[in-house]
């Protein structure tokens, strides 16, 4: 057997493949990258006591209105933006908003929306504006312009240098607004549709409860607990 082996090897064609007898190449592993998964961060909704101090920050009627859509309504930056005044219907407390896709929702709005809504129409928008948009610049050489999402978001990048408010930018606005929502026992399909989310997932993905929300519905939950165990 060992002479045959012998007599074998010098017939045996290095680097060919001869299934026949087992002899093939081997491929070396391939060694896959190591993938650390990142917990996802949690935005915590703003408190009451936040809203109330930026709100009252604002001076114009136009800041107070673009604010109350996001906290109230649950729009974007670009939604806002893309606003256009007869996009309005107060006869009838709606809103026609344009989302990602130009996929078109209509929303209900509360009174104190068409109020500040109303109040930047009448008080402070250009009779002359050079576009149908309904938010545009009110001073400098771009008066009655449109606004720019620069612009929109400068509004809160004012308000940074005030260490209570500076998390209070147009993001979590519209995230306190899900969270405002879920508390108050709004169904998912319906929220899903408010904030204009293609699925599901999207909503339960962004809206988290708050960390006191956690505590008190905890506390609430072990009084009742302790009570079942209770022994005097």
């Amino acid at each position: 057997m060992g002479h045959e082996a012998g007599m074998s090897a010098p017939h045996f064609m290095a680097g060919k493949r001869v299934f026949g007898v087992g002899l093939h190449k081997v491929k070396k592993p391939q060694h896959r990258k190591l993938r650390v998964k990142t917990p996802r961060r949690v935005v915590e909704p703003l408190t009451q006591q936040q809203v109330r101090m930026f709100l009252r920050s604002l001076r114009r009627y136009r800041d107070i209105a673009i604010v109350h859509l996001m906290l109230l309504c649950g729009l974007r930056v670009q939604e806002i933006l893309n606003l256009k005044l007869t996009d309005v219907n107060f006869d009838e407390n709606r809103l026609c908003i344009r989302g990602k896709g130009d996929k078109e929702r209509i929303l209900p709005m509360p009174d104190i929306v068409l109020q500040s809504l109303g109040d930047y129409i009448r008080v402070e928008r250009p009779t002359k504006c050079s576009g149908p948009e309904l938010f545009v610049v009110l001073q400098g050489k771009r008066r009655a312009q449109p606004m720019t999402v620069a612009g929109l978001r400068s509004l809160f990048r004012r308000r940074r240098s005030n260490p209570a408010i500076k998390m209070a930018n147009p993001h979590r606005f519209r995230h306190t607004f899900g969270a405002d929502m879920a508390r108050c026992g709004v169904r998912l399909p319906v929220l899903q549709k408010m904030m204009g989310h293609a699925y599901s997932s999207t909503t339960l993905q962004y809206i988290n409860l708050s960390l006191e929300d956690i505590a008190e519905e905890y506390e609430r939950a072990a009084k009742e607990i302790q009570k079942r165990y209770e022994t005097s």
